[in-house]
């Protein structure tokens, strides 16, 4: 394997606790060696040697979205696993958690080492999220030694909740005892059927039925109950794309109980809200909804008091006749590998003035510890050769025609960001590069 050399940028590693101008050396997949300008030790003799200058330019670890769709098997039109790899190279990301709502549905370990394998063409590492129930039915759980062994990193009926209490406290206690988190997809669909946004008086003036609030804080509640029940430290209880303060309020609470519950949120839940659907644009469609301003001003909130152990994409492409339909008819999700970074750069950094280790914390560190991904989300010596070098004064429009992902499905598509990525460096090879 090549030997790469980021000279002269800006190491900003909040897992390690670096925050200085640094060469770095990586060689067979490893950060070898950091030091100051011009004192890397162990790079006499070494050849067949890539060169970057990061000159002005920060550097990080490479950032970790734990909750991406990328379609396939069985959705290739839509994404594939290789055009989905190449947005999250784009946008910065070395690693994705893939959801199992694929067709089939991943429930075995036939499936998750499938997703994993060479032919794919992934860009970057995929770790594959297997379903918690046969078929994402709720009914019966799968074996979660056997998908573990496979590669599955967590289990999830995720755009399904599991809804009988029974199924998710073994769910919980069968994760547990092989060391596996539960990723929830907080929703009772008894409250929600036939609802295509939040409840609300925007849905009343566009005359559709809107999701309660209740129906994702009352999932949530019940979840953290059975978790405190069954009193085993080794449970993990994982809220997929939090976005109410009701739900966010319940894994505070549990978190001073001292339980061992986390949370994600989307860049779309602390930015927009249900106003932004406008005329029926279903490029602001997704399941959870956009929310009110105060729900969306909660996301914040938790965020910056470090409730909010991650930023997640939920990354959810669709093909462009699929939502060009009615807003009730289309479905839920929207894209977001290629402008998480240059959004949470530009608002939680810029105009909210959060520390940029911190934001970057949430988009590496954090989401690594969440799922027990080793040697990630780190450049301390020893761990694996994943960074990305970006320029944060750098202000860019995302045009969502020039991006890497089959599809276009974005509320941000003209929108500027700041953060422009210049190298993704995935196991120790460049996978991405944009010099201008």
């Amino acid at each position: 394997m090549s030997t790469v050399v980021i000279r002269n940028g800006h190491l900003v590693d909040p897992g390690a606790g670096v925050d200085a101008v640094k060469d770095i050396l990586f060689k067979d997949n490893r950060v070898v060696e950091i030091a100051a300008p011009g004192k890397l030790k162990l790079l006499n003799g070494a050849t067949d040697v890539k060169s970057l200058d990061a000159t002005g330019l920060i550097v990080a670890p490479g950032l970790i979205d734990i909750h991406v769709h990328l379609r396939e098997p069985g959705q290739g039109y839509k994404e594939t696993i290789a055009s989905g790899t190449a947005a999250a190279a784009a946008g910065g990301f070395t690693a994705v958690a893939a959801m199992p709502n694929t067709t089939p549905v991943n429930d075995s370990a036939e499936i998750t080492r499938w997703m994993q394998a060479s032919e794919r063409g992934a860009h970057v590492r995929v770790f594959p999220i297997a379903a918690a129930t046969r078929g994402s039915k709720g009914e019966n759980i799968n074996d979660y030694a056997a998908l573990k062994a496979a590669g599955a990193v967590a289990v999830t009926d995720d755009g399904h909740p599991i809804l009988k209490d029974s199924v998710m406290r073994e769910t919980l206690a069968a994760a547990a005892r092989v060391g596996l988190s539960v990723i929830q997809h907080a929703e009772d669909t008894r409250l929600t059927q036939g609802a295509s946004m939040n409840a609300g008086p925007m849905a009343f003036k566009l005359g559709l039925r809107g999701m309660s609030t209740e129906a994702e804080s009352g999932i949530v509640e019940r979840d953290i109950r059975l978790i405190t029940e069954l009193r085993d430290a080794r449970a993990h209880l994982h809220v997929a794309h939090t976005s109410t303060a009701a739900a966010i309020a319940a894994v505070r609470q549990a978190r001073r109980n001292g339980l061992r519950v986390t949370c994600e949120v989307a860049p779309h839940h602390f930015l927009l809200t249900d106003e932004h659907i406008g005329c029926y644009n279903t490029n602001f469609k997704m399941n959870p909804p956009l929310r009110s301003a105060a729900d969306r001003d909660a996301m914040i909130e938790a965020i910056l008091d470090g409730v909010v152990d991650a930023i997640a994409t939920d990354h959810a492409p669709h093909a462009m006749h699929e939502k060009e339909v009615e807003f009730e008819k289309a479905p839920n999700g929207i894209t977001g590998l290629e402008t998480a970074l240059g959004l949470c750069i530009r608002y939680l950094h810029g105009d909210l003035k959060m520390p940029l280790g911190r934001v970057l914390s949430l988009l590496s560190a954090q989401p690594a510890a969440v799922l027990g991904l080793k040697g990630r989300g780190t450049l301390a010596v020893g761990s694996c050769a994943d960074a990305v070098i970006f320029d944060p004064k750098a202000e860019w429009i995302y045009r969502a025609t020039e991006g890497k992902s089959k599809a276009k499905n974005t509320p941000f598509d003209g929108w500027t960001m700041q953060g422009k990525v210049r190298w993704t460096i995935c196991e120790g090879h460049v996978v991405y590069t944009n010099p201008a």
